[in-house]
């Protein structure tokens, strides 16, 4: 009787533990409510955060602000495609996959730097360690401040050559998303000052 009862609540356990990394949190702006929407014992998104933060040095709100703007906290984001003659869907854009939107090529030199060989763009916990990584190389190679979203965040869209060409200067839009990242670190920090972080 034991056993029978033991094997059925283990099924239910592990897919209630599963559950929390299949679906994208529906409250992005607030942080508080993303890290309660997953906090299973497997995925503990809160917990992942803060590894990634005392591992590079990069505040919590900048790594969850970052990774709101380019996916929205899905797990299996990807740019638009391209359309053919105006209406037939074609190539996407670029590589960039899941919740860090990195593209193929600097996936590749995160795990090949790291030695993470099997991280996923599509696990939360490889992801944000990716973001921590990259925001770290551009506060060491440009002197830009581990939490000054605002660069951190030009360097990651624009790529560090980009950035270092100072391409961002006359993009707009690219600023305007900065901007836009920078102003949701803060609030998430703020936030996160309320829920007990």
């Amino acid at each position: 009787m034991r056993v029978s009862s033991f094997s059925k609540i283990v099924p239910v356990a592990l897919g209630l533990a599963l559950s929390a990394c299949a679906t994208a949190p529906s409250h992005i702006n607030d942080v508080c409510a993303v890290f309660e929407q997953n906090d299973g014992w497997i995925n503990n998104w809160h917990r992942e955060a803060k590894q990634a933060e005392r591992k590079h040095g990069v505040p919590v709100p900048v790594l969850m602000a970052t990774l709101r703007k380019e996916s929205g906290f899905k797990s299996n984001a990807k740019p638009p495609r391209t359309k053919l003659l105006g209406f037939i869907p074609w190539k996407r854009q670029s590589s960039a996959y899941g919740y860090s939107q990195a593209l193929d090529g600097t996936w590749t030199q995160y795990r090949t730097e790291t030695g993470n060989f099997a991280a996923r763009r599509n696990s939360f916990a490889d992801a944000v360690d990716f973001v921590g990584w990259y925001h770290s190389k551009t506060a060491d190679t440009y002197g830009v401040a581990r939490n000054d979203t605002f660069n951190l965040y030009l360097a990651y869209y624009a790529g560090w050559g980009g950035y270092k060409r100072g391409d961002w200067r006359s993009n707009a839009s690219l600023q305007r998303y900065a901007r836009d990242t920078e102003a949701m670190a803060q609030k998430y920090a703020a936030q996160l000052g309320q829920c007990g972080e």
